[in-house]
């Protein structure tokens, strides 16, 4: 297995990560300044370091889209790039939340960094609440749209949801709750289930996602559904009782999670992920602005389960 230099891309928090078809690995994340939107591709992931970053989007000075860009995702199906990212109208925290809400990029070129990215405008939900971290997953020739969101009738911040998709930019149907904070690691700080990716194995679905509060008590847990079930259906998932990816202090690894996957060009799985080295953070956690981007492979065990192991130190 690969030991990749970690971090990868500092001061990068939210990290994803899109092997294309055409070869090259495409990064994008939260910056620090939570302004803007940045592109960068490279050949292989360790090119991804000191491969130039293009900005391909900033935010506007009012309006809905105008404070707190937060955890972009590059996706590519139908034929068109699509990014989601969360944003608000307001840095404002009102009832302990803050007001995000998700929203949509699209661009039909070859090239994302230089092509022309059009506003789709907020993908709308059901709830009219806080809701962030979109991401999107093919399942049995459909295009699923899962994300976190509040519910005012379920205690804590957020939930994790998953929709059918008409468009790229519009959910259909009756979105189903997949996940909500209830377990001791889930609710250390904050009661949150947030930063949830997909990936496919071994006759499963598995869908990773954080938890608790973005200090050294984030975490990943994990769900999974059999190939073939109703994944609308939220009784067709099931739960892992523990986190399956947390604090290693022995490494100076804190708070490791809001993941992503991708493989190398040999085809080993690959966790994107961001941690600090460090637990002396003044302030809100999310302005300390040194979540690094970190990646390492991962296996699987007989019974086809992730075996993610533990954040692995600093080498560089």
């Amino acid at each position: 297995m690969t030991v990749f230099p970690n971090p990868l891309i500092e001061q990068r928090a939210d990290p994803y990560i899109h092997l294309h078809q055409d070869g090259w690995y495409y990064f994008i994340a939260s910056v620090p300044e939570y302004d803007r939107l940045e592109l960068r591709r490279a050949q292989t992931l360790e090119q991804l370091a000191d491969a130039k970053p293009v900005t391909i989007w900033r935010k506007p000075e009012n309006g809905p889209m105008s404070h707190l860009i937060w955890a972009p995702e590059l996706h590519f199906f139908n034929g068109q790039w699509v990014i989601y990212f969360a944003t608000a109208h307001s840095p404002e925290i009102k009832e302990g939340l803050f007001q995000h809400r998700m929203f949509a990029l699209t661009c039909n070129d070859a090239d994302p960094l230089s092509g022309n990215w059009i506003e789709r405008g907020r993908v709308i939900t059901p709830l009219d609440t806080f809701s962030l971290d979109a991401t999107s997953f093919a399942y049995q020739g459909k295009r699923y749209y899962l994300w976190a969101q509040k519910d005012p009738e379920v205690y804590g911040n957020s939930n994790l949801y998953l929709a059918e998709l008409e468009n790229a930019w519009t959910i259909k149907g009756q979105p189903v709750m997949l996940s909500k904070p209830e377990l001791e690691w889930e609710t250390r700080g904050f009661w949150v289930n947030e930063g949830p990716a997909a990936i496919r194995h071994g006759g499963r679905i598995f869908i990773t996602y954080s938890a608790s509060a973005t200090d050294e008590n984030y975490c990943m847990g994990l769900l999974w559904a059999k190939d073939g079930a109703d994944i609308l259906d939220a009784s067709q998932w099931h739960k892992a009782q523990k986190p399956v990816f947390g604090t290693a202090r022995h490494n100076r690894q804190f708070g490791p999670g809001h993941n992503s996957f991708t493989q190398t060009k040999e085809g080993d799985d690959v966790l994107v992920y961001h941690a600090r080295n460090y637990t002396e953070i003044e302030g809100d956690p999310l302005y300390d602005p040194n979540r690094h981007t970190r990646i390492k492979t991962f296996t699987w065990d007989e019974q086809g389960m992730p075996v993610f192991g533990e954040p692995l130190g600093d080498n560089r």
